[in-house]
């Protein structure tokens, strides 16, 4: 994994168009990477365009971490500079301007440090407004991508006072989503399988605080976090709120982005904001829409949601609100009693994500149904 340490976001664009996977996190994170018992960085790009003097926590990040290499973003080659990043031990220097090919050559010529770590993919489900139920198809999506495998599906609520995701799971946590950004710095596999918690469902749980007065989370380490858990889990999913612009910023690992909104005119107009919002940010290939309580007879038809937000329509729930309620009243997820359309759209959207696209045994999908309607639909 790269990280990035600079704040323009011209240079985060350059990083993008590599392909590779890397973190982005403001210019005055580097003197707390450099301490000794931050995690040990793979490669750190660190954008110094704008000093004009070498930073001491540079030469104090190689002395406590001379393992990782050290890319440096400048705007001149000056010789004293230069001398300066040759005793402390920088790896490669690029100068503006900086283009895409210039960067992939350095991070190329980095060898087998710029190789990122092998890591899951992470799906962010983002309701469009309040009660469309992105959290019931966050919760189970995550259950359905566990059945495959033990151990193979972490669920992260990210919601800071009101999160749901345990009780569609039937748990109360000890600890939540806020002890593990308290104590980014000390993420490892023992203490992060202290933290979370294994559900009935078969999946890892992550989630909420309900501790008072806690309203926002440091975007940094959210980063963190979703960085760590990537390379824990074959899947992560996240519950991500709306309201929440730091976690809305934190999405740069996201495989998908998946925007849940409703045919209502209120949520249709939201979701064309966010989509916005989301598409200037990470681009349009990630974004994903899905209608839930979907209905034939609406006023709003789908090609009206699809021609207002500018996104296909990629997948859609039935309505079945009885079915949903019971299964939060259980806390038990709906994917887990294969036995109505709504737990089959949940299981075909799973395997959507991931690339499967075979139905599931036993699932009907007559031609002409309101379920047949529910395959996935490839962009």
């Amino acid at each position: 994994m790269i990280k990035l340490v600079s704040s323009d976001p011209r240079l985060t664009q350059v990083f993008r168009e590599t392909g590779l996977p890397f973190l982005a996190v403001p210019s005055e994170s580097l003197s707390g990477l450099a301490q000794p018992g931050s995690p040990q960085q793979r490669v750190l790009a660190v954008d110094l365009r704008d000093d004009e003097r070498f930073p001491n926590a540079l030469v104090a990040l190689k002395r406590n971490h001379p393992t990782t290499a050290v890319l440096l973003i400048v705007a001149r080659l000056e010789p004293a500079l230069m001398l300066e990043a040759m005793r402390a031990g920088v790896t490669e220097v690029l100068a503006e301007p900086v283009t895409t090919s210039d960067l992939q050559a350095a991070l190329k010529r980095l060898g087998p440090s710029a190789t990122p770590a092998s890591r899951g993919e992470e799906y962010a489900f983002i309701g469009a407004k309040g009660g469309v139920g992105a959290t019931t198809i966050a919760v189970n999506v995550a259950t359905a991508l566990a059945k495959g495998s033990a151990d193979s599906t972490l669920l992260i609520d990210l919601n800071a006072m009101c999160g749901d995701a345990a009780v569609f799971v039937g748990e109360e946590p000890r600890f939540s989503v806020l002890d593990a950004l308290e104590n980014v710095q000390r993420l490892d596999e023992a203490y992060f399988r202290g933290l979370v918690v294994r559900t009935g469902a078969g999946l890892d749980l992550l989630g909420a605080s309900s501790r008072g007065g806690v309203s926002t989370f440091d975007p940094v380490r959210i980063r963190e976090l979703l960085e760590f858990a990537s390379q824990t889990r074959r899947y992560t999913v996240l519950d991500v709120p709306r309201s929440d612009t730091a976690a809305l910023d934190s999405l740069e690992l996201a495989t998908k982005i998946v925007l849940v909104a409703n045919q209502e005119l209120a949520t249709v107009r939201n979701a064309t904001r966010m989509i916005a919002t989301l598409r200037q940010r990470y681009g349009r290939d990630r974004l994903m829409l899905v209608l839930t309580r979907t209905d034939r007879r609406a006023e709003i038809g789908h090609d009206d949601v699809e021609r207002t937000v500018g996104v296909e329509v990629r997948h859609t729930f039935p309505s079945d609100y009885r079915t949903a309620l019971q299964a939060m009243n259980k806390g038990r997820p709906i994917v887990l009693d294969n036995n109505s359309d709504l737990a089959g759209a949940f299981s075909n959207f799973a395997r959507d994500l991931t690339g499967i696209t075979e139905p599931e045994k036993g699932v009907k999908t007559r031609a002409g149904s309101v379920f047949g309607r529910l395959s996935p639909r490839r962009a």
